[in-house]
This record gives structure tokens, C-alpha cells and sequence, in this order.
């Protein structure tokens, strides 16, 4: 008994070890270059002594205007999440097609996503800069109710901000760069939440999205282009 105690402590630590040497460095930053980590990123001052979330960027063979209608209308009561809808849209297909009638997003608008319990306030549009940044502020206790900011903080919460800058490259080519800032109380909610929970979520989700919005994107980039082609 004593030796398969053991054993199982030790194939626990290993796994561990692997997860933080090898696995959650990958996760944190899927896809970013060496600068897009480091460099500052907007919306630092939207969550008050929050650290820095993972990082992850793709490439678009797309210009901007065309990346960000796919954002501005994001939200499960507009076009969806673009990732695993059963999970964040309540089993409904995010929007394969914009719509110009989701394309108007102002500071301090809601967003909503799917919850076990139905569709909730998740994201407050905190940073807006058309075209170019759109930062989306999510804060709730572990009631998963958001708080409001007037107030003080609940004694135990999580907050964070999950941004997306798009980046301008040569030859009508896009950078989408996703990442924030994150907090949690009590600080072992913290430390649990950002190394075991929230990278390998995160990862899940972000991937899917980045995958569904390139295709989009360069979709109608293609159609587009073609279309003026035979002009």
C-alpha cells in the first residue's frame, strides 16, 4: 500500500513538473512572438493590480476592416463567440456572415455568453478603439454574479480583461493579438485559477475562435478581391 502511495505521489509530482516546464509555458502563449509578449499591452489600468494573461496571436491574410466586424459583433445575444458554441453560446452556431445590424458597439455595452443557467452579462466594453482595440471587461463572485465597480470589491471574485488588438501588417495582412490583464480574491484562488484552470480554458477556447475568425475573415477577403478582379 505504502509503495503504491508512492508511486502515485510521484507520477503526480512528474505530471505537475511537465504541466509547468513544458505544457503551461506553450499555453500562456500560443502563437506570439517573443515582442507581443513583452511589449505593453492596453487596458492596464481596467483591472486594478491584475497581471498580465496569457498571451496568443494569429496571423490573417486580411486587412483589419475586414477582421473587425467580426468582433465589434461578438456576444451570444448578436453573432456568437466563434469557438465551441456548445459550451459558450448555448448550443447555437455563431454567425457565419456579418451583420451590419450587430456592427454598432459602444462603451459600456454587455455582452453576453452561455451559462448552465442561461445566457449572462459577461463582458462590459471597457476599451473601444474601431478598428484597431476592443477591450472586454468580465468581473463576477463566485455566485457568478458581476459586481458593481461603484462598490467595493467582493471579499472573493475573479476579474480580468480580454483584449484584441489588431495590428496592421504589409500586403493587406492582419495580426490579431489577444490578451489582458487578470485578478482573483483570495490570492489562492489566484495562484489556482491562473496556473491550473486558466491556461488550458483558455487555450480550448482561444484556438477555436482564432480558427473560426481567420476562416471567416479570409473568406470574404478572397470573395471580395475576386469580386473586384473581374470589374
Amino acid at each position: 500500500m505504502h509503495a503504491l502511495l508512492r508511486i502515485l505521489a510521484a507520477s503526480s509530482c512528474l505530471t505537475v513538473g511537465a504541466y509547468a516546464i513544458v505544457v503551461r509555458p506553450r499555453l500562456v502563449r500560443w502563437g506570439a512572438t517573443d515582442e507581443e509578449v513583452a511589449d505593453p499591452y492596453p487596458g492596464a489600468d481596467i483591472v486594478p493590480n491584475g497581471g498580465r494573461a496569457a498571451t496568443m496571436a494569429v496571423t490573417i491574410e486580411a486587412p483589419t476592416a475586414q477582421v473587425w466586424p467580426w468582433l465589434a459583433q461578438m456576444g451570444h445575444n448578436r453573432a456568437g463567440w466563434y469557438s465551441w458554441d456548445h459550451l459558450d453560446n448555448g448550443g447555437r452556431p455563431s454567425a457565419d456572415r456579418v451583420h451590419p445590424e450587430w456592427q454598432e458597439i459602444q462603451l459600456g455595452d454587455w455582452l453576453t455568453a452561455w451559462s448552465p443557467g442561461g445566457p449572462v452579462d459577461a463582458w462590459e466594453v471597457a476599451a473601444l478603439e474601431r478598428g484597431h482595440f476592443l477591450g472586454l471587461h468580465g468581473r463576477s463572485d463566485l455566485r457568478g454574479r458581476a459586481f458593481d465597480l461603484a462598490g467595493p470589491r467582493p471579499r472573493a471574485y475573479t476579474e480580468g480583461l480580454w483584449g484584441f488588438l489588431l495590428v496592421e501588417l504589409p500586403g493587406d495582412r492582419t495580426r490579431l493579438v489577444v490578451s489582458g490583464y487578470q485578478t482573483a480574491q483570495p490570492r489562492w484562488l489566484r495562484a489556482v485559477g491562473d496556473f491550473f484552470v486558466y491556461p488550458p480554458v483558455h487555450w480550448v477556447m482561444q484556438t477555436r475562435q482564432f480558427a473560426n475568425i481567420k476562416r471567416l475573415a479570409e473568406r470574404d477577403w478572397a470573395r471580395a478581391s475576386a469580386d473586384q478582379a473581374e470589374r
